[in-house]
């Protein structure tokens, strides 16, 4: 695991945040010289202190999966946090500011503006330095320089996705520069992805194929390779790459931040996109970076396919260190306290029934998944509810049906739930937990020494958060939210216990930034766009979603709609081509962090944003009064809301940046 280290005393000019806007790296070393403070030039005296700067550099990464730090967790439509309630102790609800259309200019959250610039001059710092160490081999140097230089490229991404077009840093300015040379300009969104895509380019050749254990989480060249991927697709897609919307973005210059562009143009960015994810892929290839099939489970499951399907396809999340896992965030431990907070907020003590028990025992289940999410996993036929020839008219929900035998390890055998939730697709059970249905985790000790192959569904915990259940809503600081929760964020060795839920315990895995499943669906999502589902490289585009569907238990692509859906060959056009891929990438990344900006960077954010957050009636016991539709929350989402706004202060400091749209 990486570590986070302090950072050296000195204060820096930071390009592109504000007018002589000081940013103070503070106290990095432990280790302080005879002669007073520490210095820069103290941090690269020795190869112990240097690569404590190293860490530094990494210690900025967006603290993905956090849910009081993370704007793609709870800031977006996926995850829908209680609100108002007073355990924000656990989690703050900063994020969920977002979510509810309470972003200004004025307090700006999730503002991460002045951090990143900070971040990027600490990595210039390591660039400019690392040859003064005098125990390194000039091999480590080149690839140290070449990890600063690769997350120097990295965080401007970061900042793009956030606020688009920002004035590029190519090197942090000098301590002496003047007020003119601070007030910089934000450069047009192509020359932004331009700089990022070729940072990374220099920076690969020089990076590790891999590290040992104790390095995990710094980047290898296959890492780089798959970001550059992701940003090459971010780059092609439709809220960057010619955006009319932001036609009016002009600065005092005349300079045009989105300017125009003729399809061919918008298809070129497409095309390089296409070839990035393929050489991401060889490159993952190279270092047998391949899906994950379970290996490691050490479950004893004998030949029981379903359970073992279903903690493959959580832990292609949660499993630490699995074969597909491209690049791990280690920066903060997933058996830290923050951990253990979402714990407490996301899920339910599954041992409460067992042991008689109600009430506060069972945690907070303050953070629910809404039923438009829960809508959207496939049938077990590998289409869209709403378009099954079985069920075309997707649910009612009025139709209650039990748990019967076909479903004995995903439904409790005999307990009334809505036909919602029978016949779906494998991970829409792993994924979710609901009234009703079975959670694989919590196991009692006798249960885990069982021969292979003998876990029951009886040994299997099922969540019921009907009124006068044992998970049930207790009020404004304890859940259920809609009536679903995101089993798949929540590793199965997991535990909660004590008064409140408050004694937890966690299993460790690094959150992914990017894995190799995530860079199959953005290659074939660039191939559409380029060629549509019937050009030259439609078989790759199609083995890609299909191996993943495979993994999933569900038909391929072709089969499963033209088989099984009221729309046969719907793939074979590339707009029926393009909603798939999109559908397809929505279930298979769910609760990664990837939805809230895939709608953005897709300009599809209106759509899915007006179709509001609902869940189910969560005071009721009577389970055709529970399962009515019940809205939680209508949604706001405007033009505005596709970037961050630049904070007023940071725009009365520096008048050469403009706001962005909206704001």
């Amino acid at each position: 695991m990486l570590k986070i280290f302090n950072k050296i005393k000195t204060s820096v000019l930071i390009a592109g945040v504000a007018l002589m806007s000081l940013a103070s790296c503070n106290d990095y070393l432990d280790v302080v010289p005879d002669g007073g403070d520490p210095t820069l030039d103290d941090a690269f005296n020795l190869r112990s202190t240097a690569i404590r700067y190293r860490g530094t550099c990494y210690s900025y990464m967006q603290k993905d999966g956090f849910g009081s730090g993370d704007p793609a967790l709870l800031g977006g439509d996926e995850l829908w946090d209680l609100y108002p309630r007073t355990t924000q102790k656990y989690i703050g609800q900063t994020m969920t500011m977002i979510a509810r259309g309470l972003q200004s200019k004025s307090n700006v959250y999730g503002n991460d503006w002045d951090h990143y610039f900070t971040a990027i001059r600490d990595c210039d710092n390591l660039i400019d330095n690392v040859d003064k160490v005098p125990d390194m081999t000039d091999e480590e140097k080149a690839q140290w320089k070449a990890e600063g230089r690769f997350l120097k490229a990295y965080y401007h991404f970061c900042l793009i996705r956030k606020w688009g077009a920002i004035p590029i840093t190519k090197h942090s300015l000098p301590m002496d520069a003047s007020v003119e040379e601070v007030r910089v300009y934000r450069d047009p969104i192509d020359s932004c992805f331009n700089f990022v895509l070729d940072e990374i380019d220099k920076a690969i050749p020089y990076l590790s194929e891999s590290f040992d254990e104790s390095e995990y989480g710094y980047v290898t060249k296959a890492a780089a390779a798959a970001m550059k991927a992701r940003v090459a697709c971010y780059a092609a897609s439709p809220l960057f790459n010619g955006n009319e919307d932001q036609k009016n973005l002009v600065d005092k210059r005349g300079v045009q931040l989105f300017p125009a562009k003729t399809e061919e143009q918008k298809l070129e960015r497409w095309k390089y996109a296409m070839q990035a994810c393929k050489d991401a892929i060889d490159e993952c290839e190279k270092v047998n970076i391949k899906l994950y099939t379970g290996q490691d489970i050490t479950l004893r499951l004998g030949d029981n396919d379903t359970l073992k399907t279903d903690l493959i396809l959580r832990g292609t999340l949660c499993q630490p260190w699995n074969t597909e896992l491209i690049w791990g965030n280690t920066q903060l431990s997933w058996g830290s306290s923050e951990r253990q907070y979402w714990q407490m907020l996301a899920t339910v003590d599954l041992q409460a029934k067992t042991l008689g028990m109600s009430g506060p025992i069972t945690g907070y289940r303050c953070v629910g998944v809404p039923l438009k999410i829960a809508e959207e996993f496939y049938t077990k036929h590998g289409v869209p509810i709403t378009v099954d020839r079985d069920r075309q008219n997707g649910w009612n929900e009025l139709d209650i049906v039990r748990g019967d035998e076909a479903h004995k390890y995903y439904i409790e055998k005999g307990y009334e739930t809505v036909k919602l939730n029978f016949d779906r697709e494998p991970r829409f059970y792993a994924y979710l937990g609901f009234d009703g249905g079975k959670w694989l985790g919590q196991l009692p000790e006798a249960t885990l020494q069982k021969a292979p192959g003998q876990l029951s569904p009886e040994d299997i915990f099922d969540v019921e958060c009907r009124n006068g259940k044992y998970a049930n809503k207790l009020g404004g600081n304890q859940g259920p939210v809609t009536g679903y929760f995101p089993k798949r964020t929540i590793p199965y060795q997991n535990r909660v216990s004590g008064n409140a839920g408050t004694n937890v315990s966690t299993t460790f895995f690094p959150y992914p930034i990017i894995r190799l499943t995530d860079l199959y669906l953005l290659y074939a999502e660039a191939i559409n766009e380029v060629e549509g589902p019937n050009g030259p490289n439609s078989a790759e585009m199609f083995k890609c979603l299909n191996d993943i569907r495979e993994r999933a238990h569900i038909p391929d692509v072709k089969t499963a709609w033209d088989s099984y859906s009221t729309n046969p060959g719907y793939y074979s056009t590339q707009a029926g081509m393009r909603a798939i891929i999109h559908q397809d990438r929505m279930n298979e990344m769910a609760f990664e962090s990837q939805r809230f900006w895939d709608l953005r960077r897709w300009k599809e954010a209106p759509a899915e944003y007006s179709k509001n957050i609902y869940g189910f009636n969560l005071n009721a016991s009577d389970p055709t009064e529970y399962y009515k539709k019940t809205l939680v929350f209508e949604q706001p989402f405007l033009l505005r809301d596709y970037f961050w706004p630049i904070s007023t202060s940071i725009m009365e400091h520096n008048p050469n940046l403009i706001q962005n749209t909206g704001w």
